[in-house]
């Protein structure tokens, strides 16, 4: 106030900086604490790429008694607080200064070797990907089991089957979550963030369901609102913007139905996704790991290269929804499984998928470990691929990928379903 109108000329100021470092591919951290208000919360401070904040911080643009006195609104209690604001979407981490330096450290290391991997040659960056002893992953259907449509079913929903968070552990060696849309909510259906494979810096983002009641209840059994979404396309807009590679892994029933999803924008935001994904220009793979509901699923799968696990299956809908629909009775699911070829080795002759991951006997949920190490192999043969690839020709071959399916000529069909079959 003591400076006038040429305080707020440093909010302009300081974020045109920003937006130069932004341009220039510049990791920017902001740290955030207590309190952080007004111009300097306007402008740089919530412009970083990562925003990390110390417990119980105050943050806003408004200052409480400015709020109540200008117009005479009650305010919740915790307003305007770290935690109120990382339910909200607007933080990455929240954060007790005893763990600053050890996140702020990991983050950098992975910064460290993404940036030294865009200082070298497209087919330098895949010797950086590690080895690895697993099962590799199948591309002929002749080689896979044929199996029935609804016990896949029942093996990609049980509730022992690894989710996303546990394949990240297995599959990757080190992971650092980032949350929040910086627009409205924190959506713990989709989780992102970067990790390392071997001496490569990737982005990860994937749904997450858990395994009791409550983790199921708090991940809204892997079933994304509008708000996941958008925290998945900030995250693939980070990815771009430093050059990471981006691994999704889609395990989804399908995109939440409630009235807040479509009031949001469910549509929207599931459009958006598979926009920018077509366009990103990093390589990208995907794994649907368990449930691929239908354009819950696509949004996260609009990808260079699609796989599958063994006992995973992707669907336009889901086979309840289906029989309900043309049969009139729910009970039919089993033949609506079978008819809407669904599993792995349909799709994979379909060429809707490009491999198969192998999963232990009787299921991943057998041997996560197992499972885990598999997937992680079917990334890296997946990035091995697609490192060396120039970005037009990346962005070529993805358009490419997708343009052809429908296409009499170059769409590969399957033999009817039959009553014997």
């Amino acid at each position: 106030m003591q400076e006038g109108c040429v305080s707020l000329m440093q909010m302009a100021k300081t974020s045109q900086a920003v937006a130069r470092l932004s341009e220039e591919g510049v990791l920017f951290i902001s740290l955030l604490t207590d309190p952080t208000y007004g111009g300097v919360s306007a402008s740089y401070a919530t412009l970083g790429d990562v925003l990390i904040s110390e417990p119980g911080a105050h943050i806003g643009f408004a200052g409480p008694s400015v709020i109540e006195q200008t117009i005479h609104q009650k305010l919740p209690d915790g307003f305007q607080t770290a935690e109120f604001l990382i339910e909200r979407g607007m933080l990455d981490r929240v954060e007790p200064r005893e763990n600053l330096r050890r996140t702020i450290r990991n983050l950098l290391e992975l910064h460290a070797g993404a940036e030294a991997a865009r200082g070298e040659a497209d087919g330098s960056r895949a010797e950086r990907l590690p080895s690895v002893e697993a099962e590799p992953p199948v591309t002929d259907p002749a080689q896979l089991p044929p199996r029935d449509p609804w016990e896949v079913v029942q093996l990609a929903r049980h509730i022992d089957r690894p989710r996303m968070l546990d394949l990240v552990g297995s599959a990757l060696d080190g992971f650092e979550e980032l949350y929040g849309d910086r627009l409205f909510r924190e959506d713990a259906a989709i989780i992102g963030g970067i990790g390392r494979l071997g001496d490569l810096t990737v982005m990860v983002i994937g749904q997450q369901k858990g395994h009791t009641t409550g983790e199921m209840m708090e991940h809204n059994f892997g079933m994304p609102e509008p708000e996941g979404y958008r925290k998945g396309m900030r995250l693939m807009r980070y990815a771009a913007r430093f050059g990471l590679p981006l691994v999704t892994l889609v395990d989804t029933p399908g995109a939440y139905p409630g009235i807040g999803a479509e009031e949001h924008g469910q549509s929207n935001a599931i459009a958006e996704s598979i926009m920018l994904m077509s366009r990103l220009p990093v390589p990208i793979v995907t794994i649907v790991t368990g449930e691929g509901g239908s354009g819950g699923a696509l949004a996260l799968a609009t990808s260079d290269r699609v796989l599958m696990m063994e006992n995973a299956y992707y669907s336009v809908i889901s086979p309840e929804g289906c029989s309900t629909i043309l049969f009139k009775d729910a009970s039919a699911a089993p033949r609506a499984a079978n008819a809407l070829r669904i599993t792995s080795p349909d799709l994979l002759a379909l060429g809707v998928m490009d491999a198969v991951v192998p999963e232990p006997d009787g299921g991943a949920q057998n041997d996560p470990q197992a499972a885990g190490l598999n997937v992680r192999a079917a990334i890296v043969a997946s990035l091995q691929e697609l490192l060396p690839l120039a970005t037009d020709d990346l962005l070529a071959q993805r358009y490419e990928r997708f343009r052809k399916f429908g296409v009499r000529g170059r769409q590969p069909v399957l033999p009817p379903i039959t009553e014997e079959t």
